[in-house]
């Protein structure tokens, strides 16, 4: 069996250029064949509350800090919750001048929330700008905090197919994983998934991957770390 080398990236843009970079900084070949397209929500403002009401920011994704830095330039000045270090770079890059990051999954932000005192916000309300179909349901985990949802944009498919011809396949959210799942048969044969999560995972069961491996933690990095080490440079 040949060595892993050829590695597909599933996940949307502008996040798969980042992905494909580093891959072939550790000398693999990336093959950047997005199965989700991130699509701004236009209109999401409309059903915003009232900017003097919210306290702080939360964020689950780079991609939600993306698409909702690009409607306002409002709550810059807002404390933002970011579940793991890329959304909190991504947060800082866009201008909100404290964020904080969980270093894990929606849970550990979660956490991070609800020890955090609310000293100086200027209101109680934790705006929470993310996908139209959140993977987590954050408000539920917070019940003694006003959190409020806020779609800023969509992960639509792409209806994309797999590479002619490829070694792994990287899965970066649930909604990937189903997108792959609807257009693999499970008698085709598949050697490696990396996962960013078991909620990743759990829509591959029913294909017929050789192994599929779930990342430590849920980051590109981890899930990079869980691919190992090419076998020579490509």
């Amino acid at each position: 069996m040949r060595p892993i080398r050829r590695v597909w990236i599933t996940r949307a843009q502008p996040g798969a250029a980042r992905t494909a970079e580093r891959l072939a900084a550790l000398g693999f070949q990336p093959l950047i064949q997005p199965l989700l397209a991130i699509r701004p929500l236009s209109q999401a403002l409309d059903q915003a509350p009232d900017p003097a009401t919210v306290g702080a920011l939360a964020f689950t994704s780079p991609n939600g800090v993306e698409a909702f830095a690009a409607l306002t330039p409002l709550w810059r000045d807002r404390p933002v919750f970011a579940v793991g270090d890329a959304t909190a770079e991504a947060a800082r890059a866009a201008g909100f001048m404290d964020a904080r990051s969980a270093a894990g999954d929606i849970h550990a932000l979660a956490r991070l929330i609800a020890a955090t005192p609310r000293v100086g916000w200027n209101g109680e309300t934790i705006l929470a700008p993310g996908a139209r179909e959140p993977a987590g349901d954050l408000p539920a985990l917070l019940p003694d905090r006003i959190v409020v949802r806020l779609p800023v944009y969509a992960a639509v498919e792409t209806g994309a197919s797999a590479p002619e011809d490829f070694d792994a396949v990287l899965l970066h959210s649930p909604r990937a994983a189903r997108a792959l799942a609807s257009r693999v048969a499970p008698d085709v044969a598949l050697r490696l998934a990396i996962c960013i999560s078991a909620a990743a995972a759990t829509p591959l069961a029913p294909l017929n991957f050789q192994e599929i491996r779930v990342a430590d933690t849920p980051d590109d990095s981890s899930m990079l770390s869980a691919l190992g080490k090419s076998a020579a440079p490509v």
